[in-house]
């Protein structure tokens, strides 16, 4: 009868046992399986963000808008004169009021809302100037001021501002410029040997030809002279 007792008295024990392993386990999947939840993807966030457009009021002219699905390369050349202001660090003061010539604010904007604003003085004396306001549309930033690229002025020229032309402005980075178009020709090494032997030749001929009348004439008087005497 003892050993009945014992018996059944392990098996409950079993019993208590496996349940409340069961339990502790069923609980750790439980807490460690949270609901599963939707999130954009860092692809639709970043193209979200990208700009679209471009805002340029002057203090010359009306309203410009240049929108990167109707003019694309225009966009992104007016967007390259003001994109790494953002992060840099400022590399002048403020000139003098009279010595920074007509204003140019120019916003940037992703979609339907402004991310960026810069003030340009692309004809500022000693070179363009930019400035980045302290109050932004998406927040604040350092105030500071900066030299410009040497192609603002034909940049701005090109989205619609009463600038002139500056064709003497290259493609480069900054201060380096975009200018007018260059046509390859003038670029091209081999025509640029042809161009320079053509005038060599030329030169050569010019000076044989020349020398020519020079020995004709002192053979001229070479047989005057020996009739005379």
């Amino acid at each position: 009868m003892a050993r009945g007792i014992f018996g059944k008295l392990a098996s409950a024990a079993g019993l208590v046992t496996a349940a409340a392993v069961l339990g502790t386990g069923i609980g750790s999947a439980a807490h460690a399986a949270p609901l599963p939840h939707r999130e954009e993807s860092p692809a639709a966030t970043t193209k979200a963000t990208l700009p679209t457009t471009l805002q340029i009021a002057g203090t010359d002219s009306p309203e410009i808008v240049v929108q990167q699905a109707d003019r694309p390369d225009l966009f992104q050349r007016m967007l390259s004169e003001v994109n790494w202001l953002s992060a840099a660090e400022p590399t002048t003061n403020k000139p003098g009021s009279d010595k920074l010539g007509p204003k140019y604010t120019i916003t940037v904007i992703a979609k339907d809302k402004p991310t960026q604003q810069y003030d340009l003085y692309p004809l500022a004396a000693g070179g363009p100037r930019a400035y980045r306001p302290e109050k932004q549309p998406n927040g604040t930033a350092s105030a500071g001021w900066f030299y410009g690229r040497l192609t603002m002025s034909e940049s701005l020229r090109l989205t619609g501002a009463p600038l002139k032309p500056k064709p003497d402005v290259v493609t480069g980075g900054i201060g380096g410029g975009i200018g007018e178009e260059v046509d390859r020709k003038e670029l091209d090494p081999v025509a640029i040997g042809n161009e320079i032997a053509g005038d060599m030749r030329n030169l050569f001929l010019i000076n044989a030809a020349v020398l020519v009348v020079v020995l004709i004439g002192l053979g001229g008087v070479a047989f005057l002279v020996r009739r005379r005497i």
